[in-house]
């Protein structure tokens, strides 16, 4: 059985590590071996980079900086894990890929999608994820859920920014969701649990082999 690649996008407080877990057990439940993972992260030395994307270091981390090192977490990454799991037949499910790049280091830092686009095909060569879900809403909403959350693992450099920075990352994400109709789904983020749960089935339904 042929591996898939599906990635969940989306601001901080969306609600990402929950459906993330709704995914696995629905995947869980007809048979099909599923690795779940992270970025930046998922493999020890990924996790390593991750640290220092996230935590302050006691000096600055530029945005060209960052997005090196977020490009070096996915390539041992994509080494390590996501690519061996593939040829597996495995789900990969991912939180968070290239999009939240374009995203985050890209219109959020102010990067152009060119550079980063240089540094995907040198990376990840002709792989892209089979299926996207965006789940999203406002950027008052997700920071006013995040912050509810936020004693929880302290606060990282990216949940300190502010809401405006957050408001251009939701628009860069709905951007290429526009641009890729048939990769890209978007999941109202704003209802309930249970309803996001029912539409997040529902797509798997229809796009799984």
């Amino acid at each position: 059985m042929k591996g898939f690649f599906i990635t969940v996008e989306g601001i901080e407080g969306v609600g990402k590590s929950t459906h993330i877990e709704t995914i696995r057990a629905w995947l869980s439940g007809r048979g099909r071996n599923v690795v779940v993972t992270r970025e930046p992260g998922g493999t020890p030395l990924a996790e390593r980079i991750r640290e220092l994307v996230l935590r302050p270091q006691g000096e600055g981390v530029g945005a060209v900086s960052e997005l090196l090192l977020m490009f070096a977490a996915r390539s041992v990454h994509l080494d390590n894990l996501v690519r061996p799991a593939l040829a597996g037949g495995a789900v990969v499910v991912c939180d968070r890929f290239t999009d939240a790049t374009y995203a985050y280091q890209g219109t959020g830092r102010g990067i152009a999608d060119a550079e980063i686009a240089a540094l995907e095909r040198l990376v990840q060569g002709a792989l892209r994820p089979d299926l996207t879900l965006l789940l999203d809403a406002p950027a008052e909403i997700g920071l006013a859920r995040a912050a509810g959350r936020a004693g929880q693992g302290g606060t990282d450099r990216f949940e300190a920014e502010q809401v405006e920075f957050f408001r251009r990352v939701r628009e860069k994400y709905l951007d290429r969701a526009r641009a890729e109709p048939t990769r890209v789904e978007v999941v109202d983020a704003t209802r309930t649990a249970t309803e996001v749960a029912e539409t997040i089935t529902g797509i798997l339904g229809r796009r799984l082999p």
